[in-house]
């Protein structure tokens, strides 16, 4: 079932990238979704993680995880930790991955999965990932896997020089959108594709409020 999500959905796909391949194989998805669902891991769609909250569709992890272009010396932010897989997903393709889930009880779940899985060089908390984790920055790569009304300047800031961020950004349209540093620390930013993820929460949600 990995193998034909692998072959059909990513590389039937624009998922060009061999390493986002090879790791996509070897990560066992159906280790982070909840028991009654493991039959439906390699489907290509989101699925119910707990809490309102979903682990994306394989195809959009392995897209933001191309977009992100990381290499093996990358230290990179993961934000909206979920069931951790996409920290999976980044640990196997970098030095070292920092994870922010905002709700407690999945930040737990994912720091015991990911550390009884193997994978030590992803460090995870909770907290409001609209303002990175400043001390641990700046970042290589940025991945976001939940939707703010805005791109926060909080991690557009901790984004290293040469650094991309791949982030959902709308209010009721969403689209895919990577924002990329130059070496003087100039910003640009495109769009990639229409996507739809859960509202970012804490502070987007008071911003969003505002508006």
């Amino acid at each position: 079932m990995r193998e034909v999500m692998v072959e059909h959905h990513l590389r039937g796909r624009d998922i060009t990238d061999p390493r986002v391949l090879h790791v996509m194989q070897q990560i066992p998805r159906h280790q982070f979704v909840p028991p009654e669902l493991e039959k439906e891991a390699y489907t290509d769609r989101p699925l119910p993680i707990g809490e309102s909250q979903t682990i994306s569709q394989p195809y959009i992890v392995a897209l933001m995880t191309q977009l992100a272009r990381v290499t093996p010396e990358s230290r990179v932010l993961d934000i909206g930790t979920g069931s951790g897989y996409q920290a999976a997903v980044l640990s196997e393709l970098c030095k070292q991955v920092y994870s922010i889930e905002i709700i407690e009880s999945l930040a737990e779940e994912a720091r015991q999965r990911l550390a009884r899985l193997g994978y030590d060089n992803v460090e995870v908390r909770a907290g409001d990932g609209y303002f990175g984790w400043h001390e641990k920055s700046p970042f290589d790569a940025i991945i976001v896997a939940a939707a703010p009304a805005e791109i926060p300047e909080p991690l557009v800031d901790q984004l290293a020089p040469g650094g991309r961020m791949v982030i959902p950004v709308g209010k009721q349209n969403q689209d895919l959108v990577v924002v990329e540093k130059d070496a003087q620390g100039a910003t640009r930013q495109w769009r990639e594709t229409p996507v739809a993820f859960v509202p970012m929460t804490g502070k987007a949600r008071s911003a969003r409020s505002e508006d």
